[in-house]
């Protein structure tokens, strides 16, 4: 190889390299504000969590409420929240391996499977695998709002109303850290059998386990009394939840996606200086290989001569 091929090849690596460093910038900053709106919503999410639950609690026997009680599971809907772009290592991957891997064996206990999908990525990947998704929505994994978090729980509660659905699952990379990103796997409806009513009330410590003066703990299942009735409220709060479900996991996948995608510029940046590094190595030795010849001539003519 010539040293202008290997000039042209370092040249191509660190107009690269510049591109790597910016989107690592850009999804520094963009993190950063990903952090923060996930740190403002997680008071109000575990407080609507915890009221949910608690209503739950107070309209267990209501047969009325169909929202709240399970039936047999012979369809169950899973949503993929994936994102719209990618470059962002095993981001979304992981995601629609573990969705699919979750699919497949609802399938092997002979129930149907329906997907949703959020991202382009996901959206696209599942029509590849053969799995059409009965509505993809795209476009906002960037920034998502609320009003798109609004319209996923609108088409996932009607699924499991009308009865197309018999369990709503959601799985989505849950944010840990900028190198950590932790798939996820919640249910949603029914309500019975939702995530929301097997947690720990982490959430209640703060409000509900304090020590009283004379050394006692609170009761954390304090009595409440709901007007018009448990039931009409439940239903009114279960839509809120399930919005503000979807909301959290939109924002952790949010976050997961710009910690990864950092991560993975990150390593290409250092990739390409390595490369670098190894290309101009390469030209130098190039360089005295021709000198060296040169030299070699020089002496050959000079002998000829003499």
């Amino acid at each position: 190889m010539s040293q202008r091929d290997i000039k042209t090849k370092i040249e191509s690596v660190r107009n690269i390299q510049k591109i790597t460093r910016a989107m690592e910038m850009v999804s520094a900053a963009r993190l950063r504000r990903a952090e923060q709106r996930i740190a403002a919503l997680r008071p109000y999410a575990a407080a609507i969590r915890r009221m949910t639950r608690q209503a739950a609690d107070a309209a267990e026997g209501l047969p009325r409420l169909s929202i709240l009680a399970a039936r047999e599971p012979k369809t169950i809907g899973i949503m993929f929240v994936t994102s719209d772009r990618g470059l962002a290592g095993a981001f979304n991957s992981q995601i629609l391996r573990a969705g699919l891997r979750s699919a497949a064996e609802h399938e092997r206990e002979g129930r149907e499977v329906v997907v949703w999908g959020s991202g382009r990525r996901g959206v696209s990947s599942l029509a590849f695998r053969g799995r059409e998704p009965a509505r993809g929505y795209t476009g906002f994994t960037d920034r998502p709002s609320y009003a798109d978090a609004r319209q996923i729980a609108g088409d996932l509660i009607a699924a499991f109303t009308d009865e197309e659905v018999d369990r709503v699952e959601v799985i989505y990379n849950g944010y840990v850290s900028p190198l950590t990103q932790r798939v996820t796997q919640e249910v949603l409806l029914p309500l019975k059998e939702a995530s929301v009513l097997g947690e720990d009330a982490e959430d209640d410590e703060d409000s509900e386990g304090q020590q009283s003066s004379d050394g006692a703990e609170h009761d954390k299942h304090a009595l409440v009394e709901y007007e018009p009735d448990a039931g009409e409220i439940l239903k009114r709060l279960v839509p809120d939840y399930v919005e503000i479900s979807i909301y959290r996991a939109l924002l952790e996948s949010t976050a997961s996606e710009h910690g990864a995608r950092m991560t993975a510029m990150r390593s290409a940046s250092e990739n390409a200086s390595e490369l670098i590094d190894t290309y101009t190595l390469e030209m130098n030795r190039a360089r005295q290989a021709e000198i060296t010849q040169e030299i070699m001539e020089v002496v050959a003519g000079a002998e000829g001569l003499g």
